[in-house]
């Protein structure tokens, strides 16, 4: 047991298990075959258990609580069979730390305390058609007009847009200073005159989690709606990628060790050739080596968990951890469902979803190639990088 757990966060533990047990996994098949889940109800549970403000200020309904308890939270749930819930929140609480650490009070007495309660279901705004790994390069832009941001553009692989209720929009609020210094987080409720949702992506997993894309048409909001300080934007938005990284490597780590539970089961009992397909060294052993990383990438995450608690810059080991994760997530469960040979291949196989589903953290929130550009810039191993030390 790691020296972060105490007490404290084995009661917690419980009753997230029970809320996944009781709640979310009755309806997994329900929810996957329908292509959405019921989150606005959903969200308001996960509020009441107070999961969607564990480390936010008790001062708008959070639980004050630090990292350590969020780990919690991304392992648990990540054990459902509802994948997409899991990833759905983590969607949301990736949408809210800017607006907790920088925003103004009445903005957060606004946006952020209906977020946690789970009276208000937040969208992170980043990605475009023509923008997704490099950030910089996004078109969408708010120009101001007296008291107003008036926003134009659109944005893709909006988690949760179809029933959201606000947006944390990155957006070009200047034509100077550069594509770093240039953009600015602004909250834009998703029901603003102007605001359209597309049609919803069929995707390869996380089918209980919606996704569509967003578009702005001369959207007006506030001037006030801008979180923190103009041209910050972007760094603002770094900030929270660490929060939803971490997250998504927790998750995943719960999933994988699914794979490899249900895998030793499997292989154990089914026989092949006069004995048990677990028999055969080469399965053992690929086996063993899958628990090795996976141990490996837990000690990694939670030493990123308690250097964020320590207030220290966690890009690089974040960074580190989601990469392998998302290397994980492509080997692990499809050298596992391998071993189930026809059964592996068959829709409704847990193996076989949870290859589906895991996938995303390979792209999510930051794909394994600008994983390891930022990795490699960190470590001084970029020539320009280099050339400035």
């Amino acid at each position: 047991m790691s020296k972060l757990f105490t007490y404290e966060h084995d009661e917690m533990r419980r009753n997230i298990r029970r809320f996944v047990q009781e709640d979310l996994d009755p309806h997994a098949e329900e929810w996957d075959a329908q292509g959405k889940a019921p989150l606005r109800e959903i969200f308001r549970k996960a509020g009441e258990l107070g999961l969607l403000g564990i480390n936010k200020p008790a001062e708008y309904g959070g639980l004050d609580l630090d990292f350590s308890f969020v780990v919690v939270a991304a392992e648990e749930l990540g054990r459902s069979h509802a994948g997409g819930i899991p990833f759905a929140i983590g969607a949301h609480l990736s949408a809210i730390p800017a607006l907790a650490a920088h925003g103004s009070d009445e903005l957060k007495q606004e946006f952020l305390a209906p977020a946690i309660s789970g009276e208000a279901v937040a969208c992170i705004g980043v990605s475009e058609p023509q923008a997704g790994s490099d950030v910089s390069a996004i078109k969408t832009a708010a120009q101001r007009q007296g008291g107003d941001w008036v926003i134009n553009g659109s944005k893709m692989w909006i988690t949760s847009s179809t029933q959201g209720n606000w947006i944390s929009l990155l957006a070009n609020t200047s034509t100077e200073n550069g594509p770093y210094h240039n953009k600015s987080l602004i909250v834009v409720p998703l029901d603003a005159p102007g605001v359209s949702i597309g049609a919803p992506l069929h995707k390869l997993g996380m089918h209980c989690s919606d996704t569509a894309p967003v578009f702005f048409d001369n959207v007006r909001v506030p001037v006030r709606h801008m979180i923190g300080e103009e041209g910050a934007g972007f760094r603002y938005q770094m900030e929270q990628f660490q929060h939803e990284r971490l997250w998504g490597c927790l998750r995943t780590l719960a999933g994988l060790d699914e794979v490899l539970r249900l895998t030793a089961e499997y292989t154990s009992e089914r026989k092949t050739f006069g004995k048990a397909i677990l028999d055969n060294q080469v399965v053992y052993h690929r086996l063993a080596d899958f628990h090795a990383q996976v141990e490996a990438l837990r000690a990694l995450a939670y030493q990123t968990v308690e250097a964020m608690i320590a207030d220290q810059d966690v890009t690089t080991l974040a960074s580190m951890a989601k990469y392998l994760a998302g290397k994980l997530a492509l080997e692990l469960p499809s050298a596992c469902a391998q071993y189930f040979g026809g059964q592996g291949y068959m829709w409704e196989n847990r193996v076989t979803r949870l290859m589906r589903d895991l996938r995303i953290v390979a792209v999510g929130g930051g794909a394994n190639e600008v994983m390891l550009e930022v990795i490699a810039k960190q470590k001084g191993l970029v020539k320009k990088r280099r050339s400035q030390n």
